[in-house]
């Protein structure tokens, strides 16, 4: 038997190990470096931020993009009504879309694949914007906050993922929660919601962060300042021709105020800061899912 302690590496498997390091870590680089940049940004002073050479860390350190970025009266509002719909639409879509999913992967349900067929028909197409909006206004969706979580409830491609994963899980568990007297409900909470963690984390992840980041719903369909959210106050914001529209539109009427603020923060370090914000709520949840990715718990959980 060969000794892998004593295995030496050729000068092509350092080579190419060298190459692969090399890429991976330029590639690592490119991807994040543009988020170190906007939060250098964020904290440096806006005016000395435009002679430009501000790279990798801030030049002129200050904390007055921040400072003036939360006197906006309209971004803790749509701060809340981001939490409010990201909250609400991970709890219902993921456990309408498990039930979804439950209900197809079941061999003897009646019609299933008529009902398989069904959903994934209507998933290849789309009737449009100007229907889309027809419909949600004879439903009352337009500017109302529901219409953040409604339409998107289910998602059939979620429950394909979903059904996948519990084809994976043995029969055995569930015939032996049937000869227990198990209902199909009960097998669903106490068996197979447990068993697919990685699975449910893995959707509420994409739930998540598709509904922080939608800034499309509140743009078109939302015509009230309250119920916008904090995607498309940041879209507005990033729109903006010039600095003194958006801090007329925003609220600083003080000409005098709004001179002030040009000598220390521009349009540019306001823009990177609301992008900083918007950004690192929906990171800090990687943390808590990320032992979801990396954890089996299928692992001896029955033998046969």
């Amino acid at each position: 038997m060969t000794k892998v302690a004593g295995y030496k590496k050729s000068i092509g498997d350092r080579i190419f190990n060298f190459v692969n390091y090399t890429l991976l870590t330029l590639l690592g680089i490119s991807t994040l470096y543009p988020f170190i940049y906007a939060l250098v940004l964020s904290f440096n002073d806006g005016h000395d931020a435009l002679k430009g050479g501000v790279y990798f860390w801030p030049r002129v350190f200050t904390l007055d993009n921040y400072s003036r970025a939360f006197e906006n009266p309209n971004i803790l509002g749509a701060f809340k009504i981001s939490i409010a719909r990201t909250v609400l639409s991970i709890i219902l879509s993921v456990f309408l879309t498990a039930l979804l999913a439950y209900a197809i992967s079941k061999k003897g349900l009646p019609g299933r694949r008529f009902f398989i067929f069904f959903f994934y028909f209507t998933m290849l197409f789309s009737g449009g914007l100007i229907p889309r909006y027809i419909l949600y206004r004879n439903l009352g969706l337009t500017n109302n906050f529901w219409i953040y979580v409604l339409p998107g409830l289910y998602s059939f491609y979620n429950a394909i993922v979903i059904k996948t994963y519990f084809d994976g899980i043995p029969d055995s568990l569930s015939e032996a929660a049937e000869i227990d007297g198990c209902s199909e409900l009960q097998i669903f909470f106490r068996i197979m919601l447990p068993l697919s963690m990685p699975v449910l984390a893995t959707i509420s992840l994409f739930v998540g962060v598709g509904n922080w980041n939608d800034w499309f719903t509140g743009e078109y369909f939302v015509t009230k300042k309250e119920l916008i959210p904090a995607a498309t106050l940041l879209n507005k914001l990033l729109s903006e021709a010039s600095f003194e529209s958006s801090a007329g539109a925003d609220g600083f009427q003080n000409i005098n105020e709004a001179l002030q603020m040009r000598r220390n923060v521009t349009p540019e370090s306001l823009r990177m800061t609301f992008l900083i914000i918007i950004t690192v709520p929906i990171l800090c949840v990687y943390p808590f899912l990320q032992k979801y990715f990396v954890k089996g718990v299928m692992i001896g959980s029955i033998k046969e």
